[in-house]
């Protein structure tokens, strides 16, 4: 028989419920993982939004403002303050998809001149190489988010199954531009909307969490409720 000291019974923080992350380090300020998840979601909810054709929009210029100031600006602080909280994994992830935020906005940025170096000159037509060299982008950003999914697979269910559909986004919209399918491209799109929900989800489960409202939104800690020690 087991002595009673021989089993601890070792419980979450507090807050460890609400927090997507599923368990965070002691911090002396206030945790930027609501801000990193909420600008994350208004990102891709937009491109996914934009790029479905949604009320028959089909110019995306106006991304380009929310993606590099909360998207890209926002996210990238929020990722730095992750770091000085000393949680190696938001850092990454926020800091990350601050860049990704940064350089999808320069695509559609005139001055940038990257649509302009695809674009014909006869036809004013984009070149079947501009869809190419998407679609290596995207499948470089599918590479690390499949990297971060197996980096989330201790943290909470939301988050996890957040990145696990985010990398089939990036995939299928990746597919869809190499190939010129748009039944990949939509499904892709359609998969970003989920992404944005559950990035939403995790993002006021973050900003509701302690006192500050009357509403807790559970994010499935994946972390062991006991450990044998």
């Amino acid at each position: 028989m087991k002595h009673s000291s021989d089993h601890v019974e070792q419980q979450p923080p507090a807050d460890a419920e609400g927090d997507p992350s599923g368990g965070r380090a002691p911090q002396a300020i206030a945790s930027p993982l609501p801000l990193g998840l909420l600008s994350f979601a208004t990102g891709i909810f937009l491109i996914a939004v934009f790029d479905l054709n949604a009320r028959s929009i089909t110019t995306p210029n106006i991304l380009i403002g929310v993606l590099m100031f909360f998207g890209g600006v926002c996210q990238f602080i929020a990722g730095v303050l992750e770091f000085f909280n000393g949680n190696t994994f938001p850092a990454t992830l926020f800091s990350s998809y601050a860049a990704f935020n940064f350089s999808y906005a320069m695509i559609f940025l005139p001055g940038s001149g990257i649509m302009a170096a695809y674009t014909d000159p006869a036809t004013g037509e984009l070149r079947d190489e501009f869809h190419q060299a998407l679609a290596m982008f995207l499948f470089a950003w599918f590479i690390v988010t499949v990297i971060f999914s197996i980096g989330a697979m201790r943290t909470s269910w939301v988050l996890f199954v957040d990145l696990v559909c985010l990398s089939v986004c990036l995939l299928c919209i990746a597919c869809g531009n190499m190939v010129g399918n748009d039944a990949l491209l939509k499904a892709g799109y359609s998969m970003g909307l989920v992404v944005s929900f559950l990035s939403y989800y995790a993002g006021c489960a973050g900003l509701w969490a302690g006192n500050t409202t009357p509403i807790r939104l559970p994010t499935f800690d994946m972390n062991a409720r006991t450990q044998d020690v």
